[in-house]
């Protein structure tokens, strides 16, 4: 992991097509700019991590439980 030191105003940049840009700090955390093509991905990593485990939960229930859930059977 590289951890980098900016202040507002300071950017970096990711490749030849991505800058992140600190554009406010405070006690309440840090607010970020990011450009990037559209054609990239922007997404928090918390929703990513809750997707993934929506997804496993989902693959773990069974056709007999769905059944019971709506009462099919």
């Amino acid at each position: 992991m590289l951890i980098l030191r900016r202040r507002a105003g300071e950017a970096l940049l990711i490749g030849e097509d991505v800058e992140i840009e600190i554009l406010e700090t405070g006690s309440w955390g840090v607010k970020v700019g990011i450009h990037a093509p559209k054609a990239i991905s922007i997404l928090r990593k918390e929703l990513r991590t809750v997707a993934e485990a929506n997804c496993a939960a989902a693959r773990d229930v069974s056709i007999a439980d769905l059944a019971r859930t709506f009462k099919l059977s």
